[in-house]
């Protein structure tokens, strides 16, 4: 069978229509549904004769298919379907760019936007120091492939070593922009809210001007781990301004 049969009205049958019935007589448009439901299928066109021989069949599909195989898809699919054998030569397909929802695509750019101006967090260590009651604090941030590890040394005490924290993560950031155009104010713990939280206060140096940046982070895992997160917070605005100078 190479073409369809001509269809006949049925209007007391059960889910037909019979005014599709009369203006779609050949069931061009019930093919063309079959085929727009196949996988990757992004719409499709059956081109009849007069008599209701498939002249053409031109199908829009997402790139990354093979052709080949979605044309045996759409021969077996027309056949099994509709009883209808349209010889391969019939069937063009024509391929586009990965068409994905608007949710989606959205959510990409957040998150490649995000990626280029972002600087990660990799890591804080504490550690003792050779001298007694001293640690080492060491911070690691990246940014784009590039990775700064910066250590300092503080007495042992919360507050210095939140501080010191505070010091190589800032120190860290400035290495990543490569302008030398931040200087630590301080870093404190403070508890708000039934909360404890480290705040940071930083300037950022631009020619003559000096800017005051803040940055709060809750303490959870620890203190130095909060310090780092407060210095990312004061300074993430500060850093996609010069990246993009």
């Amino acid at each position: 069978m190479t073409g369809f049969s001509p269809r006949q009205p049925s209007p007391q049958g059960p889910g037909r229509d019979p005014q599709a019935d009369i203006s779609d007589p050949w069931g061009v448009r019930r093919a063309e549904n079959l085929l727009t439901s196949l996988e990757g299928v992004l719409s499709a066109r059956v081109v009849t004769t007069p008599l209701g021989e498939v002249s053409e069949v031109h199908v829009l599909a997402q790139s990354g298919l093979q052709p080949k195989q979605l044309v045996r898809n759409i021969e077996s699919a027309l056949l099994a379907h509709l009883g209808l054998k349209v010889d391969h030569r019939k069937i063009s397909i024509a391929q586009t760019a990965e068409v994905k929802p608007i949710e989606a695509l959205e959510r990409d750019v957040v998150r490649e936007r995000s990626l280029q101006r972002t600087i990660l967090f990799e890591g804080v260590t504490v550690q003792s120091a050779r001298r007694p009651h001293r640690v080492l604090v060491q911070v690691t941030l990246a940014s784009q492939g590039q990775v700064e590890v910066v250590e300092e040394e503080a007495a042992d005490t919360p507050r210095a070593r939140v501080e010191a924290a505070a010091r190589a993560a800032l120190a860290a950031v400035d290495r990543l922009l490569g302008d030398h155009s931040l200087a630590l104010e301080g870093a404190r713990m403070v508890r708000e809210f039934d909360r404890e939280f480290v705040f940071v206060a930083a300037q950022g140096l631009s020619g003559r001007d000096a800017l005051l940046l803040t940055g709060t982070a809750e303490i959870r895992e620890s203190a130095e781990r909060a310090a780092v997160f407060a210095v990312m917070d004061a300074t993430n605005r500060w850093s996609e301004l010069r990246r993009q100078a």
